[in-house]
């Protein structure tokens, strides 16, 4: 039991700092500013229920996956890093004084459809769950005995638990993003989009740079 709840704490203490769902609230609510605080809270709980699935299956699969399509680590480190890139690129360049007509546009679309495109990419992968907490993943699970029953099934209760407490803490701080939002008013909260659009650009960037350098050492 105890090697059990050792290993929950491993898996959870590793993924925290990198997931940071505290950190990434502040973007996911950047990236929301047209919709409504009940869109938000739906897309908190799609998002939760999406990084819980993405994580136990990175892992507990995500090394089969890999070496199934003949992908490396450093490929999906570059590749999500553009995504991430290009995320923060769009929200520096989006006007604030456009939210109430993309609220207005969003309003007479099919919101439902909206809702669901958006809760899995870009707001679970890359921005919640990036490339960098998929190969954290992925390498707390390649450790794991694949050949004794019993520990796969122990390993397997571990990964659950511990992506588990990682969703409920994303879910925890994107649905109470909007308070967050309202105590700090308009004004700081414009500064502090720009802000996190930019750290998100430069995170794509640092993303993008670690996979560069090391395709360049394979080399």
């Amino acid at each position: 039991m105890a090697h059990i709840v050792r290993s929950i704490i491993l898996i959870i203490t590793t993924l925290f700092p990198i997931v940071n769902p505290i950190g990434t609230a502040p973007l996911f609510l950047g990236l929301t500013q047209s919709g409504t605080p009940e869109d938000r809270r739906i897309l908190s709980r799609k998002i939760a229920t999406n990084s819980f699935f993405l994580l136990l299956c990175s892992i507990l699969i995500g090394t089969h996956v890999l070496s199934f399509f003949g992908i490396s680590l450093p490929i999906v480190q570059v590749g999500g890093g553009l995504v991430v890139i290009s995320a923060g690129w769009v929200m520096l360049k989006s006007d604030d004084d456009g939210h109430d007509q993309d609220r207005r546009e969003m309003d007479q679309r099919a919101s439902e459809n909206v809702l669901q495109r958006k809760a899995f990419y870009p707001l679970t992968l890359p921005l919640t769950v990036g490339p960098g907490a998929i190969a954290t993943a992925i390498t707390l699970g390649a450790n794991i005995p694949r050949s004794d029953a019993s520990a796969l099934l122990f390993a397997a209760l571990e990964a659950a638990v511990g992506s588990l407490v990682m969703a409920l803490l994303v879910w925890v701080c994107f649905a109470f993003a909007d308070r967050t939002a309202k105590l700090l008013g308009p004004t700081a909260m414009s500064v502090m989009t720009r802000l996190s659009a930019f750290l998100l650009t430069c995170i794509g960037l640092q993303i993008v740079w670690n996979g560069v350098r090391a395709l360049v050492r394979e080399l």
